[in-house]
């Protein structure tokens, strides 16, 4: 007999010889309260008007978890639902080993509905977490206890990503509830070569499209013509649509959610098809959509080209400064420097801005760009395509 049953029998004898009370209508209060009381020592005791749910183990397989500590995780999130009186594990634990329950391999309706009545639950969650393959299969089921019947049952499919197992149950269960999930992180979690994000990439594994760039140049106005125009006048007898050939380097300094922020070094080399050689850097800053592919991006360019200092005739005929040989007369044209193959090397600066979509198939990478570059001697527009593999 325990400290409070002793209690009672010494105030009911007390009770009964003071006050005169039949000791038989006095053992029927004291029993009903007695009842009330010493019963809930098997049973779990409900704290709200939420319907309780309890979790046992969740049944695992080639995860590295066992069953229990799989059960906390899907606790764990029950309890942020706020759906559910989530049972405390430990009155679990004790109203089990009371009633000498077994619950090592308790995952299927009989033994979980045994045990909810046992402990006064009104609904019981269970479910497993198994790798097959390549892919983690989470089943999760709710079984009501008084009807025996399951009420919401979610099969999940994700990659293979050990370390993402709580962020996979958050999913799972938000979704079984129909409560909202994070879209990006579902998609990095279940789809294969997805455009990634410091979410699911935060150190290794994020796209970098660094790697070769082959395409073409346009170049209109001014410096159009003179491309086209004789060598005897300065031009470069050629067309002005060049092909070109580089090599992207890039960093990236941001990666958040759905965008990446870049730092590009492109250096190129245009025209020598057709026996012209214009080198070129470009350094631009640049902002990807890591769910879609597109890209835009802006920077400085600086080339070298061929400027010679020079004048235009009444004809508008271009002349080198030294071809005027009149030593008794000034030269009354205006001198200025423009494009011109007889000149020497000179660094000119631009600023270009480029749009592109990276493609992708498998672990391959297929960057397209279109650029342009505006300058007061005609507008250099282009395109480039490259390519490169995702490295894990």
């Amino acid at each position: 007999m325990n400290i409070l049953e002793k209690y009672c029998k010494q105030t009911f004898d007390l009770y009964s010889s003071a006050m005169g009370i039949k000791k038989w209508s006095l053992f029927l209060v004291f029993t009903f309260f007695s009842f009330g009381v010493f019963s809930q020592d098997d049973k779990v005791v409900k704290n709200s008007t939420k319907p309780s749910v309890t979790v046992l183990n969740i049944d695992t397989k080639g995860l590295g978890l066992d069953p229990n500590q799989m059960g906390n995780m899907v606790r764990i999130e029950l309890e942020k639902q706020d759906t559910f009186e989530v049972m405390d594990r430990y009155d679990v634990s004790y109203v089990v080993e009371k009633n000498k329950l077994n619950i090592t391999n308790c995952y299927g309706k009989i033994c979980l509905l045994e045990v909810g009545s046992t402990i006064n639950s009104d609904k019981m969650f269970t479910g497993s977490a198994e790798l097959i393959g390549e892919t983690i299969i989470m089943t999760f089921r709710l079984i009501d206890v008084k009807t025996g019947k399951i009420e919401k049952a979610r099969v999940d499919e994700y990659l293979n990503l050990p370390k993402e197992l709580q962020a996979m149950v958050k999913i799972s269960v938000s979704r079984m509830f129909n409560k909202e999930v994070e879209e990006p992180l579902v998609t990095y979690l279940t789809k294969k070569n997805n455009f990634e994000s410091s979410t699911s990439n935060p150190n290794k594994t994020s796209v970098n499209l660094s790697g070769p760039r082959s395409g073409f140049a346009y170049f209109t106005g001014d410096a159009g013509a003179r491309l086209q125009s004789p060598r005897s006048e300065g031009g470069y007898n050629s067309y002005p649509l060049m092909f070109q050939f580089g090599y992207q380097f890039e960093v990236q300094y941001l990666n958040e959610g759905n965008y990446q922020a870049l730092f590009e070094f492109l250096p190129t080399v245009t025209g020598f098809n057709q026996n012209v050689f214009i080198p070129s850097v470009t350094v631009m800053n640049g902002f990807r959509n890591n769910k879609r592919g597109w890209e835009i991006a802006f920077g400085p360019t600086f080339g070298i080209v061929n400027k010679a200092n020079g004048y235009y005739d009444a004809e508008q005929t271009w002349h080198l400064e030294s071809d005027w040989n009149d030593k008794s007369n000034a030269n009354p044209f205006k001198i200025e420097k423009r494009l011109d193959s007889r000149g020497s090397y000179e660094l000119q600066a631009g600023f270009i801005v480029a749009v592109g979509k990276t493609f992708k198939s498998g672990k391959l990478n297929i960057p397209v760009n279109i650029y342009v570059v505006p300058n007061k001697d005609g507008i250099r527009m282009g395109a480039s395509f490259g390519f490169n593999a995702k490295r894990r």
